[in-house]
Protein backbone atom coordinates (compact mmCIF):
# COMPACT_ATOMS: atom_id res chain seq x y z
CA UNK A 1 0.00 0.00 0.00
CA UNK A 2 2.77 2.57 0.67
CA UNK A 3 3.80 2.11 -2.99
CA UNK A 4 0.48 3.56 -4.19
CA UNK A 5 0.91 7.13 -5.47
CA UNK A 6 -0.80 9.76 -3.32
CA UNK A 7 -2.03 7.26 -0.71
CA UNK A 8 -1.30 9.49 2.30
CA UNK A 9 -3.12 12.45 0.79
CA UNK A 10 -6.03 10.23 -0.16
CA UNK A 11 -6.39 8.78 3.33
CA UNK A 12 -6.08 12.25 4.82
CA UNK A 13 -8.84 13.56 2.55
CA UNK A 14 -11.02 10.55 3.34
CA UNK A 15 -10.52 11.15 7.06
CA UNK A 16 -11.56 14.78 6.69
CA UNK A 17 -14.64 13.79 4.70
CA UNK A 18 -15.38 11.12 7.31
CA UNK A 19 -15.31 13.67 10.11
CA UNK A 20 -17.60 15.99 8.15
CA UNK A 21 -19.92 13.06 7.44
CA UNK A 22 -20.08 12.26 11.15
CA UNK A 23 -21.06 15.86 11.95
CA UNK A 24 -23.72 15.84 9.23
CA UNK A 25 -25.15 12.56 10.62
CA UNK A 26 -25.43 14.08 14.08
CA UNK A 27 -26.97 17.29 12.77
CA UNK A 28 -29.47 15.37 10.62
CA UNK A 29 -30.55 13.26 13.59
CA UNK A 30 -30.99 16.36 15.71
CA UNK A 31 -33.04 18.07 12.98
CA UNK A 32 -35.25 15.02 12.37
CA UNK A 33 -35.85 14.55 16.09
CA UNK A 34 -36.95 18.19 16.33
CA UNK A 35 -39.18 17.87 13.25
CA UNK A 36 -40.89 14.67 14.45
CA UNK A 37 -41.63 16.13 17.88
CA UNK A 38 -43.44 19.12 16.40
CA UNK A 39 -40.58 21.59 16.19
CA UNK A 40 -40.90 22.12 12.42
CA UNK A 41 -38.26 22.05 9.70
CA UNK A 42 -35.11 23.70 10.96
CA UNK A 43 -32.17 25.21 9.09
CA UNK A 44 -29.94 22.61 10.76
CA UNK A 45 -31.86 19.77 9.09
CA UNK A 46 -31.68 21.38 5.65
CA UNK A 47 -27.94 22.04 6.01
CA UNK A 48 -27.33 18.49 7.26
CA UNK A 49 -29.19 16.85 4.35
CA UNK A 50 -27.43 19.08 1.80
CA UNK A 51 -24.07 18.38 3.47
CA UNK A 52 -24.57 14.59 3.37
CA UNK A 53 -25.49 14.77 -0.32
CA UNK A 54 -22.45 16.95 -1.07
CA UNK A 55 -20.12 14.72 0.96
CA UNK A 56 -21.39 11.63 -0.87
CA UNK A 57 -20.64 13.34 -4.18
CA UNK A 58 -17.23 14.44 -2.87
CA UNK A 59 -16.40 10.88 -1.83
CA UNK A 60 -17.23 9.66 -5.33
CA UNK A 61 -15.15 12.31 -7.12
CA UNK A 62 -12.15 11.95 -4.81
CA UNK A 63 -12.09 8.16 -4.85
CA UNK A 64 -12.66 8.06 -8.63
CA UNK A 65 -9.68 10.32 -9.33
CA UNK A 66 -7.44 8.44 -6.92
CA UNK A 67 -8.45 5.08 -8.37
CA UNK A 68 -7.73 6.34 -11.91
CA UNK A 69 -4.22 7.45 -10.91
CA UNK A 70 -3.58 4.16 -9.13
CA UNK A 71 -4.78 2.12 -12.10
CA UNK A 72 -2.44 4.02 -14.40
CA UNK A 73 0.49 3.57 -11.99
CA UNK A 74 -0.23 -0.14 -11.55
CA UNK A 75 -0.36 -0.70 -15.30
CA UNK A 76 2.99 1.06 -15.73
CA UNK A 77 4.44 -1.03 -12.91
CA UNK A 78 3.11 -4.31 -14.34
CA UNK A 79 4.36 -3.48 -17.82
CA UNK A 80 7.81 -2.86 -16.33
CA UNK A 81 7.64 -6.08 -14.34
CA UNK A 82 10.37 -8.65 -14.60
CA UNK A 83 7.82 -11.39 -15.30
CA UNK A 84 8.22 -13.21 -18.61
CA UNK A 85 4.71 -14.71 -18.44
CA UNK A 86 2.91 -12.52 -20.96
CA UNK A 87 -0.50 -14.12 -20.35
CA UNK A 88 -0.37 -13.55 -16.59
CA UNK A 89 0.77 -9.94 -17.04
CA UNK A 90 -2.01 -9.35 -19.59
CA UNK A 91 -4.61 -10.63 -17.09
CA UNK A 92 -3.17 -8.45 -14.34
CA UNK A 93 -3.05 -5.34 -16.53
CA UNK A 94 -6.67 -5.72 -17.65
CA UNK A 95 -8.94 -7.65 -15.26
CA UNK A 96 -6.66 -7.34 -12.22
CA UNK A 97 -6.15 -3.57 -12.37
CA UNK A 98 -9.84 -2.93 -13.09
CA UNK A 99 -10.79 -5.13 -10.11
CA UNK A 100 -8.89 -2.80 -7.75
CA UNK A 101 -11.53 -0.14 -8.39
CA UNK A 102 -13.99 -1.81 -5.98
CA UNK A 103 -11.37 -1.76 -3.24
CA UNK A 104 -10.12 1.79 -3.81
CA UNK A 105 -13.49 3.49 -4.43
CA UNK A 106 -15.76 1.27 -2.33
CA UNK A 107 -14.15 -0.60 0.54
CA UNK A 108 -11.38 1.83 1.52
CA UNK A 109 -13.66 4.91 1.86
CA UNK A 110 -16.25 2.79 3.74
CA UNK A 111 -13.53 1.58 6.08
CA UNK A 112 -12.54 5.14 6.99
CA UNK A 113 -16.19 6.17 7.52
CA UNK A 114 -16.80 3.05 9.65
CA UNK A 115 -14.13 4.24 12.07
CA UNK A 116 -15.19 7.88 12.38
CA UNK A 117 -19.02 7.82 12.28
CA UNK A 118 -19.66 5.10 14.93
CA UNK A 119 -17.23 6.84 17.31
CA UNK A 120 -19.07 10.17 16.88
CA UNK A 121 -22.47 8.49 17.32
CA UNK A 122 -21.37 6.74 20.53
CA UNK A 123 -20.07 10.01 21.98
CA UNK A 124 -23.42 11.69 21.26
CA UNK A 125 -25.36 8.72 22.71
CA UNK A 126 -23.32 8.92 25.91
CA UNK A 127 -24.51 12.50 26.40
CA UNK A 128 -28.12 11.57 25.53
CA UNK A 129 -28.54 8.18 27.26
CA UNK A 130 -25.71 6.20 28.86
CA UNK A 131 -27.60 2.86 28.86
CA UNK A 132 -28.23 2.99 25.10
CA UNK A 133 -24.64 3.99 24.50
CA UNK A 134 -23.39 0.96 26.48
CA UNK A 135 -25.64 -1.38 24.46
CA UNK A 136 -24.21 0.02 21.23
CA UNK A 137 -20.63 -0.26 22.52
CA UNK A 138 -21.17 -3.92 23.46
CA UNK A 139 -22.97 -4.99 20.26
CA UNK A 140 -21.04 -2.93 17.72
CA UNK A 141 -17.94 -5.25 17.68
CA UNK A 142 -20.21 -8.19 16.77
CA UNK A 143 -20.44 -6.96 13.16
CA UNK A 144 -16.69 -7.05 12.38
CA UNK A 145 -16.28 -10.26 14.41
CA UNK A 146 -18.94 -12.12 12.43
CA UNK A 147 -17.68 -10.50 9.23
CA UNK A 148 -14.17 -11.83 9.84
CA UNK A 149 -15.38 -15.31 10.81
CA UNK A 150 -17.44 -15.66 7.64
CA UNK A 151 -15.02 -13.74 5.43
CA UNK A 152 -12.27 -16.27 6.15
CA UNK A 153 -14.25 -18.79 4.15
CA UNK A 154 -14.07 -16.65 1.02
CA UNK A 155 -11.42 -17.91 -1.38
CA UNK A 156 -10.72 -14.67 -3.23
CA UNK A 157 -6.99 -15.42 -3.42
CA UNK A 158 -7.68 -18.86 -4.90
CA UNK A 159 -10.20 -17.35 -7.31
CA UNK A 160 -7.68 -14.76 -8.53
CA UNK A 161 -4.90 -17.34 -8.81
CA UNK A 162 -7.13 -19.54 -10.96
CA UNK A 163 -8.07 -16.55 -13.12
CA UNK A 164 -4.44 -15.56 -13.76
CA UNK A 165 -3.54 -19.15 -14.61
CA UNK A 166 -6.50 -19.38 -16.96
CA UNK A 167 -5.66 -16.09 -18.66
CA UNK A 168 -1.98 -16.93 -19.02
CA UNK A 169 -2.60 -20.44 -20.31
CA UNK A 170 -5.29 -19.29 -22.73
CA UNK A 171 -3.02 -16.64 -24.25
CA UNK A 172 -0.19 -19.17 -24.63
CA UNK A 173 -2.58 -21.59 -26.32
CA UNK A 174 -3.83 -18.95 -28.75
CA UNK A 175 -0.31 -17.82 -29.63
CA UNK A 176 0.79 -21.40 -30.25
CA UNK A 177 -2.41 -22.61 -31.89
CA UNK A 178 -0.72 -23.22 -35.21
CA UNK A 179 1.92 -25.45 -33.65
CA UNK A 180 -0.70 -27.29 -31.59
CA UNK A 181 -2.74 -27.99 -34.73
CA UNK A 182 0.32 -29.34 -36.52
CA UNK A 183 1.08 -31.79 -33.72
CA UNK A 184 -2.56 -32.67 -33.07
CA UNK A 185 -2.66 -31.22 -29.54
CA UNK A 186 -5.32 -28.56 -30.05
CA UNK A 187 -8.18 -30.70 -28.69
CA UNK A 188 -6.20 -31.65 -25.58
CA UNK A 189 -5.41 -27.99 -24.85
CA UNK A 190 -9.06 -27.03 -25.39
CA UNK A 191 -9.99 -29.59 -22.75
CA UNK A 192 -7.37 -28.14 -20.39
CA UNK A 193 -8.69 -24.60 -20.88
CA UNK A 194 -12.25 -25.86 -20.31
CA UNK A 195 -11.31 -27.54 -17.02
CA UNK A 196 -9.44 -24.43 -15.84
CA UNK A 197 -12.45 -22.26 -16.69
CA UNK A 198 -14.71 -24.64 -14.75
CA UNK A 199 -12.41 -24.49 -11.72
CA UNK A 200 -12.49 -20.69 -11.81
CA UNK A 201 -16.29 -20.70 -12.11
CA UNK A 202 -16.57 -23.02 -9.09
CA UNK A 203 -14.29 -20.79 -7.04
CA UNK A 204 -16.30 -17.73 -8.06
CA UNK A 205 -19.61 -19.35 -7.01
CA UNK A 206 -18.13 -20.35 -3.64
CA UNK A 207 -17.00 -16.77 -3.06
CA UNK A 208 -20.45 -15.45 -4.02
CA UNK A 209 -22.16 -17.87 -1.62
CA UNK A 210 -19.94 -16.65 1.21
CA UNK A 211 -20.62 -13.03 0.23
CA UNK A 212 -24.40 -13.52 0.32
CA UNK A 213 -24.17 -15.37 3.63
CA UNK A 214 -22.02 -12.62 5.08
CA UNK A 215 -24.50 -9.92 4.02
CA UNK A 216 -27.35 -11.87 5.60
CA UNK A 217 -25.51 -12.37 8.90
CA UNK A 218 -24.38 -8.74 9.10
CA UNK A 219 -27.92 -7.50 8.47
CA UNK A 220 -29.28 -9.89 11.11
CA UNK A 221 -26.70 -8.85 13.72
CA UNK A 222 -27.30 -5.15 13.03
CA UNK A 223 -31.09 -5.57 13.20
CA UNK A 224 -30.93 -7.45 16.51
CA UNK A 225 -28.51 -4.88 17.93
CA UNK A 226 -30.82 -2.02 17.00
CA UNK A 227 -33.72 -3.93 18.55
CA UNK A 228 -31.79 -4.26 21.83
CA UNK A 229 -31.73 -0.47 21.95
CA UNK A 230 -35.18 0.25 20.54
CA UNK A 231 -37.26 -2.10 22.74
CA UNK A 232 -36.02 -0.71 26.11
CA UNK A 233 -36.37 2.82 24.71
CA UNK A 234 -40.03 2.12 23.92
CA UNK A 235 -40.76 0.78 27.40
CA UNK A 236 -38.96 3.71 29.03
CA UNK A 237 -40.85 6.16 26.85
CA UNK A 238 -44.19 4.59 27.85
CA UNK A 239 -43.19 4.70 31.51
CA UNK A 240 -42.30 8.38 31.25
CA UNK A 241 -38.64 7.82 32.04
CA UNK A 242 -37.53 9.38 28.76
CA UNK A 243 -38.80 12.35 26.78
CA UNK A 244 -39.94 11.91 23.18
CA UNK A 245 -37.19 14.02 21.53
CA UNK A 246 -34.37 12.14 23.24
CA UNK A 247 -35.99 8.79 22.44
CA UNK A 248 -36.30 9.73 18.76
CA UNK A 249 -32.72 11.03 18.69
CA UNK A 250 -31.46 7.69 20.06
CA UNK A 251 -33.55 5.68 17.61
CA UNK A 252 -32.29 7.75 14.70
CA UNK A 253 -28.62 7.62 15.74
CA UNK A 254 -28.40 3.93 16.64
CA UNK A 255 -28.76 2.57 13.07
CA UNK A 256 -26.18 5.12 11.92
CA UNK A 257 -23.63 3.49 14.21
CA UNK A 258 -24.03 0.10 12.50
CA UNK A 259 -24.58 1.29 8.93
CA UNK A 260 -20.93 2.09 8.01
CA UNK A 261 -19.69 -1.27 9.34
CA UNK A 262 -22.40 -3.12 7.43
CA UNK A 263 -21.50 -1.21 4.26
CA UNK A 264 -17.78 -1.96 4.72
CA UNK A 265 -18.54 -5.64 5.29
CA UNK A 266 -20.71 -5.83 2.18
CA UNK A 267 -18.12 -4.07 0.02
CA UNK A 268 -15.27 -6.22 1.31
CA UNK A 269 -16.31 -9.25 -0.72
CA UNK A 270 -16.77 -7.14 -3.85
CA UNK A 271 -13.26 -5.78 -3.32
CA UNK A 272 -11.59 -9.04 -2.27
CA UNK A 273 -10.43 -9.98 -5.77
CA UNK A 274 -9.15 -6.46 -6.38
CA UNK A 275 -7.25 -6.49 -3.10
CA UNK A 276 -5.60 -9.79 -4.02
CA UNK A 277 -4.68 -8.42 -7.46
CA UNK A 278 -3.36 -5.24 -5.85
CA UNK A 279 -1.13 -7.17 -3.45
CA UNK A 280 0.21 -9.31 -6.28
CA UNK A 281 0.93 -6.27 -8.47
CA UNK A 282 2.74 -4.42 -5.69
CA UNK A 283 4.76 -7.45 -4.57
CA UNK A 284 6.22 -8.32 -7.97
CA UNK A 285 9.72 -7.16 -8.95
CA UNK A 286 9.95 -4.41 -11.53
CA UNK A 287 12.64 -3.28 -13.87
CA UNK A 288 13.30 0.32 -12.88
CA UNK A 289 13.76 2.71 -15.77
CA UNK A 290 17.28 4.00 -16.02
CA UNK A 291 18.06 7.68 -16.07
CA UNK A 292 20.97 9.02 -18.07
CA UNK A 293 23.96 10.01 -15.98
CA UNK A 294 26.58 9.43 -18.70
CA UNK A 295 26.84 10.20 -22.40
CA UNK A 296 28.81 8.67 -25.24
CA UNK A 297 29.61 9.54 -28.81
CA UNK A 298 27.43 8.19 -31.59
CA UNK A 299 28.87 5.64 -33.98
CA UNK A 300 30.42 2.21 -33.77
CA UNK A 301 30.98 1.46 -30.05
CA UNK A 302 33.61 -0.64 -28.36
CA UNK A 303 32.10 -3.25 -26.02
CA UNK A 304 33.58 -4.84 -22.92
CA UNK A 305 31.81 -7.48 -20.81
CA UNK A 306 33.36 -7.94 -17.37
CA UNK A 307 32.35 -11.18 -15.60
CA UNK A 308 28.71 -10.80 -16.70
CA UNK A 309 26.26 -13.30 -15.16
CA UNK A 310 22.52 -13.62 -15.76
CA UNK A 311 20.03 -16.10 -14.34
CA UNK A 312 16.32 -16.76 -14.86
CA UNK A 313 14.48 -18.10 -11.83
CA UNK A 314 17.75 -19.25 -10.27
CA UNK A 315 18.87 -21.05 -13.46
CA UNK A 316 22.08 -19.49 -14.87
CA UNK A 317 21.92 -18.31 -18.49
CA UNK A 318 25.32 -16.57 -18.56
CA UNK A 319 28.12 -17.29 -16.11
CA UNK A 320 30.97 -14.78 -15.67
CA UNK A 321 31.35 -13.95 -19.36
CA UNK A 322 34.43 -11.86 -20.19
CA UNK A 323 34.54 -10.39 -23.68
CA UNK A 324 36.21 -7.48 -25.45
CA UNK A 325 34.99 -6.20 -28.81
CA UNK A 326 36.76 -3.20 -30.37
CA UNK A 327 34.84 -0.59 -32.35
CA UNK A 328 34.06 -1.82 -35.85
CA UNK A 329 34.73 -5.48 -35.03
CA UNK A 330 32.38 -8.25 -36.11
CA UNK A 331 31.81 -11.12 -33.68
CA UNK A 332 29.94 -14.36 -34.42
CA UNK A 333 28.48 -16.27 -31.47
CA UNK A 334 27.83 -19.97 -31.97
CA UNK A 335 26.69 -22.76 -29.70
CA UNK A 336 23.78 -25.13 -29.09
CA UNK A 337 20.26 -23.94 -28.30
CA UNK A 338 19.92 -22.74 -24.71
CA UNK A 339 23.59 -21.87 -24.37
CA UNK A 340 22.90 -18.17 -23.71
CA UNK A 341 23.36 -16.58 -27.13
CA UNK A 342 20.06 -14.66 -27.17
CA UNK A 343 20.57 -13.68 -23.55
CA UNK A 344 23.91 -12.16 -24.49
CA UNK A 345 22.17 -9.95 -27.06
CA UNK A 346 19.48 -9.02 -24.51
CA UNK A 347 22.23 -7.88 -22.12
CA UNK A 348 23.85 -5.76 -24.86
CA UNK A 349 20.46 -4.21 -25.66
CA UNK A 350 19.96 -3.36 -21.99
CA UNK A 351 16.77 -5.42 -21.77
CA UNK A 352 18.25 -7.81 -19.20
CA UNK A 353 20.47 -6.27 -16.50
CA UNK A 354 23.35 -8.51 -15.36
CA UNK A 355 22.96 -10.12 -11.96
CA UNK A 356 26.66 -9.47 -11.52
CA UNK A 357 29.39 -7.89 -13.61
CA UNK A 358 28.94 -5.01 -16.02
CA UNK A 359 28.87 -4.01 -19.69
CA UNK A 360 31.02 -1.08 -20.81
CA UNK A 361 30.16 0.87 -23.96
CA UNK A 362 33.11 3.04 -24.97
CA UNK A 363 34.22 2.77 -21.35
CA UNK A 364 30.81 3.85 -19.99
CA UNK A 365 28.65 1.50 -17.94
CA UNK A 366 25.60 0.57 -20.03
CA UNK A 367 23.34 0.95 -16.98
CA UNK A 368 24.18 4.66 -16.80
CA UNK A 369 23.10 5.36 -20.39
CA UNK A 370 19.57 6.47 -21.24
CA UNK A 371 17.80 3.48 -22.85
CA UNK A 372 16.21 5.57 -25.62
CA UNK A 373 19.53 7.13 -26.60
CA UNK A 374 21.33 3.77 -26.57
CA UNK A 375 18.66 1.88 -28.53
CA UNK A 376 18.54 4.67 -31.13
CA UNK A 377 22.12 3.67 -32.03
CA UNK A 378 21.34 -0.07 -32.29
CA UNK A 379 19.99 -2.10 -35.23
CA UNK A 380 18.57 -5.37 -33.92
CA UNK A 381 17.07 -8.36 -35.68
CA UNK A 382 15.55 -10.87 -33.21
CA UNK A 383 14.73 -14.49 -33.92
CA UNK A 384 11.03 -13.67 -34.25
CA UNK A 385 10.45 -10.02 -35.21
CA UNK A 386 7.30 -8.55 -33.67
CA UNK A 387 4.88 -7.06 -36.18
CA UNK A 388 2.33 -4.39 -35.36
CA UNK A 389 -1.11 -3.73 -36.76
CA UNK A 390 -0.64 -1.26 -39.59
CA UNK A 391 0.84 -0.90 -43.09
CA UNK A 392 3.92 -2.90 -44.07
CA UNK A 393 5.82 0.35 -44.58
CA UNK A 394 5.15 1.42 -40.99
CA UNK A 395 6.34 -1.96 -39.74
CA UNK A 396 9.61 -1.50 -41.60
CA UNK A 397 10.14 2.14 -40.56
CA UNK A 398 9.15 1.35 -36.96
CA UNK A 399 8.81 4.97 -35.89
CA UNK A 400 11.84 6.22 -37.85
CA UNK A 401 10.58 9.20 -39.92
CA UNK A 402 13.71 9.34 -42.09
CA UNK A 403 13.62 5.64 -43.02
CA UNK A 404 14.07 4.85 -46.72
CA UNK A 405 11.55 2.00 -46.76
CA UNK A 406 11.88 0.97 -50.45
CA UNK A 407 15.69 0.81 -50.25
CA UNK A 408 15.62 -1.15 -47.00
CA UNK A 409 13.04 -3.56 -48.42
CA UNK A 410 15.07 -4.03 -51.60
CA UNK A 411 18.22 -4.72 -49.60
CA UNK A 412 16.34 -7.32 -47.50
CA UNK A 413 14.87 -8.99 -50.62
CA UNK A 414 11.41 -7.86 -49.54
CA UNK A 415 10.58 -5.60 -52.48
CA UNK A 416 9.21 -8.45 -54.61
CA UNK A 417 7.02 -9.54 -51.70
CA UNK A 418 5.63 -6.01 -51.32
CA UNK A 419 4.95 -5.84 -55.07
CA UNK A 420 2.83 -8.99 -54.82
CA UNK A 421 0.65 -7.65 -52.00
CA UNK A 422 -2.73 -6.03 -52.81
CA UNK A 423 -1.69 -2.51 -51.72
CA UNK A 424 2.07 -2.84 -51.88
CA UNK A 425 3.83 -1.28 -48.93
CA UNK A 426 0.49 0.09 -47.69
CA UNK A 427 -0.98 -3.39 -47.24
CA UNK A 428 -2.18 -3.80 -43.63
CA UNK A 429 -0.18 -6.30 -41.60
CA UNK A 430 -1.70 -7.88 -38.49
CA UNK A 431 0.09 -8.47 -35.23
CA UNK A 432 0.79 -12.07 -36.25
CA UNK A 433 1.74 -11.12 -39.82
CA UNK A 434 -1.23 -12.90 -41.38
CA UNK A 435 -0.35 -11.91 -44.96
CA UNK A 436 3.34 -12.85 -44.61
CA UNK A 437 5.16 -16.15 -44.29
CA UNK A 438 7.64 -16.85 -41.51
CA UNK A 439 10.57 -16.08 -43.81
CA UNK A 440 8.95 -12.85 -45.00
CA UNK A 441 8.36 -11.74 -41.41
CA UNK A 442 12.05 -12.39 -40.77
CA UNK A 443 12.95 -10.19 -43.73
CA UNK A 444 10.76 -7.41 -42.29
CA UNK A 445 12.96 -7.51 -39.18
CA UNK A 446 16.10 -7.36 -41.33
CA UNK A 447 14.65 -4.46 -43.36
CA UNK A 448 14.11 -2.56 -40.10
CA UNK A 449 17.81 -2.94 -39.29
CA UNK A 450 18.82 -1.92 -42.81
CA UNK A 451 16.65 1.19 -42.53
CA UNK A 452 18.58 2.34 -39.46
CA UNK A 453 21.53 3.55 -41.48
CA UNK A 454 22.93 5.63 -38.60
CA UNK A 455 23.08 2.74 -36.11
CA UNK A 456 26.59 2.09 -34.79
CA UNK A 457 25.87 -1.37 -33.35
CA UNK A 458 24.28 -4.24 -35.26
CA UNK A 459 22.84 -7.23 -33.38
CA UNK A 460 21.60 -10.14 -35.49
CA UNK A 461 19.97 -13.15 -33.87
CA UNK A 462 19.99 -15.87 -36.55
CA UNK A 463 18.41 -13.64 -39.23
CA UNK A 464 18.54 -16.38 -41.93
CA UNK A 465 17.18 -19.23 -39.80
CA UNK A 466 13.83 -19.44 -41.67
CA UNK A 467 14.96 -18.54 -45.16
CA UNK A 468 15.54 -20.71 -48.21
CA UNK A 469 19.01 -20.77 -49.75
CA UNK A 470 18.19 -18.26 -52.50
CA UNK A 471 16.69 -15.73 -50.11
CA UNK A 472 19.51 -16.39 -47.66
CA UNK A 473 22.06 -15.37 -50.29
CA UNK A 474 20.20 -12.10 -50.89
CA UNK A 475 19.97 -11.39 -47.17
CA UNK A 476 23.66 -12.18 -46.64
CA UNK A 477 24.56 -9.82 -49.44
CA UNK A 478 22.47 -7.07 -47.81
CA UNK A 479 23.99 -7.83 -44.43
CA UNK A 480 27.52 -7.43 -45.87
CA UNK A 481 26.56 -3.94 -46.98
CA UNK A 482 25.13 -3.22 -43.52
CA UNK A 483 28.19 -4.18 -41.47
CA UNK A 484 31.12 -1.99 -42.68
CA UNK A 485 31.93 0.78 -40.22
CA UNK A 486 29.75 -0.75 -37.50
CA UNK A 487 30.31 -3.00 -34.53
CA UNK A 488 28.40 -6.23 -35.01
CA UNK A 489 27.44 -9.25 -32.91
CA UNK A 490 25.98 -12.10 -34.96
CA UNK A 491 24.29 -15.11 -33.44
CA UNK A 492 24.65 -17.78 -36.08
CA UNK A 493 24.06 -21.46 -36.72
CA UNK A 494 24.79 -21.53 -40.43
CA UNK A 495 28.38 -21.26 -41.74
CA UNK A 496 27.39 -18.55 -44.23
CA UNK A 497 26.52 -16.15 -41.39
CA UNK A 498 29.72 -17.05 -39.51
CA UNK A 499 31.74 -16.08 -42.58
CA UNK A 500 30.66 -12.45 -42.13
CA UNK A 501 32.55 -12.19 -38.82
CA UNK A 502 36.23 -11.72 -38.10
CA UNK A 503 36.02 -13.48 -34.71
CA UNK A 504 34.00 -16.46 -33.51
CA UNK A 505 33.25 -17.51 -29.93
CA UNK A 506 31.43 -20.61 -28.77
CA UNK A 507 28.99 -20.43 -25.86
CA UNK A 508 28.12 -23.56 -23.89
CA UNK A 509 26.08 -23.56 -20.69
CA UNK A 510 26.40 -19.79 -20.48
CA UNK A 511 30.21 -19.77 -20.62
CA UNK A 512 32.69 -18.87 -23.37
CA UNK A 513 34.27 -22.23 -24.18
CA UNK A 514 36.48 -21.27 -27.11
CA UNK A 515 37.41 -18.37 -29.37
CA UNK A 516 38.90 -18.61 -32.85
CA UNK A 517 39.58 -16.23 -35.69
CA UNK A 518 37.06 -16.40 -38.50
Amino acid sequence: MPALPGLRRYLGALSLLGVLTAFSVLLQAEGLATLLTGGGVSLVLIVAIAARAGLTWGHGVLSGRFAASVRAALRRRLLRSASDRAGVVATQVTRGVDATDSYLTGYLPSLVVSVVVPAAVIVRLVTADLVSALVVVVTLPLIPVFGVLIGKQAKAAVQWELLTKLGGHFLDVVRGLGTLKVFGRAAAQASTVRSMAAAHADATMKTLRVAFLSALVLELVATLSVALVAVPIGFRLLAGGLDARTALLILLLTPEAYLPLRAAGAKFHAAAEGLTALREALSGPVVSPRSAVSTRRRGAPSLVLERVSVSYGGVPALSEVDLTLPAGARLAVVGPSGSGKSTLLAVLLGFVPPASGRVLVDGVDLRSLAPASWLADVAWVPQRPTLFRGPLASNIALGLPSADVPSAARAAALDAVAAGLPQGFETPVGELGEVLSAGQRQRVGLARALARTSAGLVLLDEPTARLDSRTEDAVLSATRRLLPGRTAVLVAHRPAMVSLADRVIELRDGRVRSEVAA
